[in-house]
């Protein structure tokens, strides 16, 4: 039991505390109350003059799966012997201690959002995990939380100077429909061996595609530009699928059509150059353009791209491009967990939701800010640059 008193509390639910205890019972948020509470039997963490708030989400990155960016060992995350891959799943490849989780504590990030590259259309299965807990399985909030897929240059230049298909965004685009056409054959033939036709043989890919179509998981496409964007959008329409768009950098070119057809988007990385082409239209303005027509985003790090404890950083530079503060906070915490589905147990705190908090010295988005106390389900595992636990 934890006492987390005396700080501000930004509860992420429409409320703050100027002065107020957060209580932790049994790995949920107990209650949160006014003033400084330090009730018999809890731990206390003193949290006067300093900013409380619930953990931080990664809704994309890479942690576990990719360690770090410039070297080829612990790099899991393209399969590139093969487009079309639906049936790899993130989890497979994750290693629980990559030094990326470590990191994730001491920024504050509490829940990532892993999975494959983007060499593939269709790169596999994507997995949400706590950034700690006593082993890989325990870790796992969400598997599948989406399906992994990418339009635009990456598929082109890992397989088309191969001279293999996909060479031309024609040919992506036409990849990825062929693979939710199968799929929706596949879906077909099993509901009519359901009433007594013969079953198809077992296909793990097209069983994986036929979550997306069946909208138990998101279609997650990597998309940068702002046509490739548009494409990912038809192709949603044409499947009646729930389409996430990631990265969504000339998103504001089209923030309109994005609103119209209610998609939702993890944009970023925020802190980045122009390192390909498709990348000219790089803008920090496009959470405030983004929000200003209504479309729902979460922020990313991309991690390894930019470290994963940099995540609020990211989020503080989208308010020097104009976002609101509060929407900013929201995209790395309660709006990042509904994107993800998973609002109903992160994002705020809320009684009854997952103890997973952290305690700043100063404002998130401040440079000059650190992390002092990270707690995931009811564990204190980060306290002032101690990890108190570990795998």
């Amino acid at each position: 039991m934890i006492a987390i008193a005396g700080g501000r509390i930004l509860t992420m639910a429409g409320k703050v505390l100027e002065q107020g205890t957060v209580l932790v019972r049994g790995g949920k948020i107990q209650e949160v109350v006014d003033g400084v509470v330090e009730p018999e039997g809890y731990t206390v963490i003193d949290a006067r003059g300093k900013i409380v708030l619930p953990g931080l989400i990664d809704c994309h990155c890479h942690v576990g799966i990719v360690e770090e960016i410039y070297r080829v060992e612990g790099d899991d995350a393209n399969e590139s012997t093969d487009p079309v891959t639906p049936h790899l799943r993130a989890v497979d490849a994750v290693h629980p201690w990559d030094l990326g989780f470590k990191d994730a504590l001491s920024g504050g990030v509490t829940t990532v959002v892993t999975g494959p590259g983007s060499a593939n259309v269709i790169g596999g299965e994507m997995v949400a995990l706590k950034t700690w807990g006593p082993s890989l399985d325990e870790m796992i909030l969400k598997s599948p939380v989406g399906l992994k897929a990418a339009l635009g240059e990456n598929p082109k230049r890992s397989y088309g100077g191969r001279q293999k298909t996909p060479l031309t965004r024609m040919a992506s685009a036409g990849l990825l429909r062929e693979a939710l056409a199968g799929a929706a054959d596949y879906i077909s033939k099993c509901e009519k061996a359901s009433k007594g036709a013969d079953y198809p043989d077992r296909d793990l890919k097209k069983e994986s595609v036929a979550r997306v179509l069946k909208r138990q998981i998101p279609l997650r496409v990597h998309c940068h530009r702002a046509d490739d964007i548009l494409t990912a959008i038809r192709i949603a329409r044409e499947f009646n699928i729930n389409l996430v768009i990631e990265h969504c950098t000339e998103g504001y070119k089209i923030a309109g059509e994005l609103a119209k057809n209610g998609i939702r988007a993890v944009i970023g990385p925020v802190i980045g150059n122009r390192a390909k082409v498709e990348l000219a239209g790089i803008s920090l303005e496009t959470g405030k353009i983004l929000a200003g027509a209504g479309v729902e985003f979460a922020i990313m790090t991309d991690h390894p791209v930019v470290p994963i404890q940099y995540l609020a950083i990211s989020a503080g530079l989208s308010v020097r491009g104009g976002l609101d503060e509060a929407r900013a906070l929201r995209a790395i915490t309660a709006g990042a967990a509904e994107i993800i589905g998973l609002g109903h147990r992160l994002g705020s705190l809320v009684p009854g939701k997952d103890a997973d908090v952290v305690v700043f010295d100063g404002h998130p988005f401040d440079v000059r800010s650190r992390v002092i106390n990270v707690i995931v389900s009811g564990h204190i595992v980060y306290d002032n640059g101690d990890y108190c636990c570990s795998l």
